[in-house]
């Protein structure tokens, strides 16, 4: 039985048997999710889901990361997973077809920090639960997301949920309950892309991972065979390119999804489907010295199930130019980079970008098979007063194949961690996640993202019990 394979791979594989590049890809994605969970925390809907939990009275045992507050742990997986998804700055990964680590590491350091596990505990659960999610997602295939399912949530809870388990303590059985658990919640719809629902989906899996491994703990059933059989997930969810999944449970570890694919990093704070067509347009910049004066068209090409989450061709908010490529084409050519800051309302209303955004337009390339957006290429042309300049790019920047530098990661959390924690706190935070491995208890690490002082604002000090408005 496949959900009773799957369970034993999760609960049976020791962290000493994972080899050493799998564990410090586990930690790398680790402080990516850390720094950008940090500064979502910042966010308008990381506020609102403070204020949310910070009104429930729940039982202090995890730590919600830049703040003063402690709740319980499937409440802090939740704000956490919210806060690391809310900027679209995790990462990707093209197995899952989503973002990975917003659901699992919120449900890993939250499990972890109640559970007193050690830091080599939570990468090792990392490392299992990608297997799960990564394998689930190719069964999915790239039809689920084409659909209109959002993969991040609906793979990302049974990753999750395998991640609490294993530091939870559950054994197989109880992990067969949990995963039926998850299954009956597992959703997340790509129309509420552009509003603060998506940010909601990853911390509605990391939470229901977490919940779904304590009701099984505690004697809570649900199918065991929930991956097995006519009415399951898969034969439910799953579309008619996804692979059988008996194939892929023998390939589990061989070789791990966090080093192939691997785990692509964002180098900028919107939908990876942007991403190939900015690095090209900044590329085009610094080789051409292209001005957004002399620009007359960008046309960029997308083959099928490339640009399926840039919902909004029109945005008119922030949110919404992160799944715009004509927004982000325009502020790319516009400003000669791509920030957190790009992503405000004021800077979508900008009349110099609305003008650039009227000639900016994507088409649909001809092509016989569907991709993703972490896989595919994108042609992008740029016509301007002075030349026109043509390119084809296959490779995601961010990627394997167009990695981010160490120094460049480094940089990208002290950016986002400093902006809570300033920067000597930031650089504390880094050092200690950089050596997870060694840390006798995760806990220490959750609680080095605390600030010395609480953040000021009336948004922050909402009476217990009232969601402010």
């Amino acid at each position: 039985m496949l959900t009773q394979r799957l369970a034993e791979f999760v609960i049976d594989t020791r962290a000493s048997d994972l080899p050493r590049d799998v564990m410090d890809a586990s930690r790398d994605a680790l402080i990516d999710t850390l720094g950008v969970a940090l500064a979502g925390g910042l966010d308008e809907v990381g506020e609102i889901a403070l204020r949310y939990v910070r009104g429930l009275g729940a039982s202090r045992e995890a730590t919600v990361w830049g703040t003063h507050v402690v709740t319980s742990m499937a409440e802090a997986a939740f704000v956490n997973g919210i806060f690391g998804h809310a900027l679209d700055f995790d990462d990707v990964h093209a197995s899952v077809h989503g973002h990975p680590s917003t659901t699992m590491i919120p449900a890993a350091l939250a499990a972890g920090e109640a559970a007193g596990a050690s830091g080599e505990a939570v990468l090792a659960a990392y490392a299992v639960g990608l297997e799960v999610g990564g394998k689930l997602g190719i069964a999915l295939g790239n039809g689920h997301y084409q659909r209109g399912w959002h993969s991040t949530a609906t793979t990302g809870v049974f990753a999750s949920t395998a991640v609490a388990a294993r530091l939870l303590g559950l054994d197989v059985g109880q992990l067969r309950n949990a995963f039926g658990l998850a299954a009956s919640q597992a959703a997340g719809l790509l129309r509420n892309f552009g509003t603060m629902a998506k940010p909601f989906h990853a911390g509605h899996a990391a939470r229901c991972a977490v919940q779904s491994a304590l009701l099984a703990r505690a004697g809570f059933t649900a199918d065991t065979s929930i991956f097995d059989g006519a009415n399951g997930f898969l034969g439910t969810y799953a579309e008619k390119d996804g692979q059988p999944l008996a194939p892929l449970v023998d390939r589990l570890g061989k070789p791990w999804e966090a080093i192939a694919p691997g785990i692509s990093y964002k180098r900028w704070p919107c939908c990876y489907c942007n991403h190939r067509p900015v690095g090209v347009l900044l590329q085009m910049i610094r080789e051409h010295g292209i001005r957004a004066g002399e620009v007359q068209a960008i046309e960029i090409g997308f083959p099928p199930g490339t640009d399926t989450a840039l919902i909004h061709t029109n945005p008119q908010t922030g949110l919404e130019g992160k799944f715009s490529i004509e927004y982000v084409a325009a502020a790319t050519v516009l400003d000669g980079k791509v920030g957190i800051d790009t992503f405000t309302d004021v800077m979508v209303q900008r009349p110099e970008v609305r003008a650039l955004l009227a000639k900016v337009r994507r088409y649909r390339i001809e092509d016989s098979k569907m991709y993703s957006g972490a896989v595919g290429y994108n042609d992008v042309t740029v016509r301007t007063t002075q030349g026109e300049y043509k390119r084809r790019e296959n490779r995601a920047p961010g990627s394997p194949d167009w990695p981010m530098t160490e120094s460049e990661r480094d940089e990208k959390f002290l950016d986002c961690a400093g902006r809570v924690l300033g920067g000597v706190g930031a650089r504390r935070v880094l050092d200690l996640a950089t050596g997870t491995r060694s840390l006798a208890n995760v806990a220490d690490l959750a609680r080095a993202t605390v600030p010395a002082q609480e953040r000021a604002g009336t948004q922050r000090t909402a009476p217990a019990g009232v969601l402010a408005k």
